[in-house]
């Protein structure tokens, strides 16, 4: 689950990296694993810093004073798909044809075909795990195709509607072609989110894309509208133009954008985050209420999990004419369990995360109100503490149905086997996170929740809680891959320091001997199948165009980030 921001001002000489910092800065809730800034300058040079690690800790005031440009793409990242390695910080770049930088929210479940056709008919080397760079090379691709010195609108919608036909999966995305403009589109379902805005500036408007419209309302965009599925919006300093450049498909957003991801203060696709979690809880108190008059169970307060679920948590006690308290105090200063890489890091942080006050649960039966339960993690260390500071009963209610099922689509939810739903019933769920009662939310009440503000919207991705796959093309094998390219201890080793380079994908790949541009292959000399404990100290050089002298070790450009690894030279 990624961020994307894309802005274009309509004065040139004001630079627009310091709005692209604090846009991402409040996108910082879908991805705090990297983050990056590419802007482009005088002579559509481009000018980037990025790195893993928080927006306020990649990006002080000396690296937003070299971003030069009045036009420009943010991302902050969580990676699912790929790794945690920092070649893979986005946004990613390629030099040919006219200079292009892409940033991408989603993932793509057609990855091996698209990788074969890139290595035997595109003939572009793909560097990374990252399916982003992937979708920039087909698109770079495409608009390769015209074999134009200079290209117009009507290029790039043909290009990007070859994308379109070409890749499966959840996609939206933002690009900058340099000294041309911005350029934002959304596959053809619509399950991942971005729309855009426009602000007065002088005798013209600035332009905004981003992931959600919180950015928007903080930065005094107005007329804020989503890009609509399979639908393209290509915006310059002299012109807006939208297309429709796929086939008709079914609208389909992630219905789990409403339950966790967005912030409350967003509007997604004409719906109301904030709106849809009040519904929630009203449709859960029904739920609840049912069936603690069948179990025959009194609660005496509720108490939310903070953050998201709060807003679910008070409408439900209001309904149910119950006390609310804050009962869970929150650590504002640890990043979101969900989204952390590592089985073990999530646990050992939900106790930093929170802390429990005990006279909110001494003796009392407890009705904990949280907006899912994904692996359980959370679920199980919340209500020890609970248990551990005196509370007498604990009923646990979930604003969302159990979860079952991986997502493909971009959320990091891939192993099954890590569901605290999958295989369980009710009960079994209660017992594995040491509950005495979980209430789950009943999908049709769930979908009614969002729907009810958009009735234009017939179908939600609901797959990780049924199992069904809007674009199709998801199989027993995909998942199978899927779940062993992202478990928790894969992502582990490569944290550790493997790398989320091209030999993962079982194609070819070199690596650069230091500064003297001798390349090995693969099986070369100095132990490269060995220990990979200094990778990252090894790569040099490679970029998403390919080895560049004196190059950034990402993607071809000289980063200005000067944090967790040492960044070379520009290039002369």
């Amino acid at each position: 689950m990624c961020g994307i921001l894309g802005l274009l001002l309509h004065d040139p000489n004001v630079d627009a990296a310091p709005e692209i910092c604090e846009g991402l800065s409040l996108l910082q809730h879908r991805g705090q694993d990297a983050c990056g800034i590419v802007t482009c300058g005088p002579k559509g040079r481009f000018y980037q810093c990025k790195g893993n690690g928080m927006v306020r800790d990649v990006f002080d005031s000396n690296a937003i004073s070299t971003l030069v440009g009045g036009m420009g793409v943010g991302h902050v990242r969580y990676p699912t798909a790929g790794s945690s390695h920092h070649a893979e910080a986005q946004p990613f770049y390629v030099n040919s044809p006219y200079g292009i930088v892409f940033a991408h929210n989603g993932n793509l479940i057609n990855t091996a075909s698209l990788l074969q056709y890139m290595d035997a008919e595109a003939h572009r080397h793909i560097n990374t795990n990252s399916d982003s760079e992937l979708l920039l090379n087909i698109f770079a691709n495409n608009l390769q195709q015209t074999g134009k010195f200079r290209i117009n609108e009507d290029d790039i919608f043909t290009a990007i509607g070859g994308l379109m036909e070409q890749c499966k999966g959840a996609y939206a995305c933002v690009a900058m072609l340099a000294g041309f403009g911005i350029i934002a589109f959304r596959d053809p379902n619509g399950i991942r989110p971005v729309g855009m805005g426009t602000r007065k500036a002088g005798s013209g408007k600035d332009y905004l894309f981003a992931s959600e419209s919180v950015v928007a309302d903080a930065s005094g965009f107005g007329d804020w509208e989503d890009v609509r599925p399979g639908e393209a919006v290509i915006i310059t300093r002299s012109s807006i133009t939208r297309r429709q450049v796929s086939n008709p498909a079914t609208f389909a957003p992630d219905i789990f954008e409403y339950v966790y991801f967005a912030r409350p203060d967003s509007v997604l696709d004409g719906v109301s985050v904030y709106r849809s979690r009040m519904a929630m809880g009203d449709a859960l108190a029904v739920e609840v209420k049912r069936v603690l008059h069948e179990k025959n169970i009194c609660v005496d307060v509720v108490i939310p999990v903070p953050d998201t679920s709060r807003v679910a948590a008070l409408n439900l006690a209001q309904k149910l004419e119950l006390p609310y308290r804050e009962g869970f105090i929150k650590n504002r200063y640890v990043g979101r369990t969900f989204i952390m890489p590592g089985q073990q890091m999530r646990r050992k942080n939900v106790r930093r995360k929170l802390n429990a006050m005990a006279l909110e649960f001494v003796g009392k039966n407890i009705l904990i109100v949280d907006d899912s339960i994904v692996r359980g993690t959370t679920s199980k260390e919340i209500v020890q503490m609970a248990r551990d500071v005196g509370a007498k009963q604990i009923i646990v209610a979930s604003c969302a149905p159990p979860i079952r099922h991986s997502n493909v689509y971009g959320i990091d939810m891939p192993s099954r086997t890590e569901l605290v739903g999958h295989g369980r019933d009710t009960a079994e769920i209660a017992a594995e996170i040491g509950a005495d009662l979980v209430i789950f939310q009943t999908l049709p009440d769930l979908i009614e929740s969002v729907r009810q503000f958009n009735p234009s919207i017939k179908t939600f991705d609901c797959s990780v809680f049924t199992g069904e796959y809007i674009t199709g093309g998801v199989d027993e094998a995909y998942l199978g891959h899927l779940e062993n390219l992202r478990a928790d201890n894969t992502k582990r080793k490569l944290l550790n320091g493997g790398s989320g380079t091209a030999e993962d994908k079982g194609v070819g790949s070199v690596k650069t001997n230091g500064t003297n541009g001798v390349h090995e292959g693969i099986n070369g000399v100095n132990g490269v199948n060995g220990s990979h404990r200094h990778r990252e100290e090894r790569e040099l050089g490679l970029g998403a165009s390919g080895p560049m002298n004196g190059g950034d070790d990402t993607i071809g450009l000289f980063n200005n980030y000067r944090g967790h690894w040492k960044a070379t030279n520009p290039v002369s």
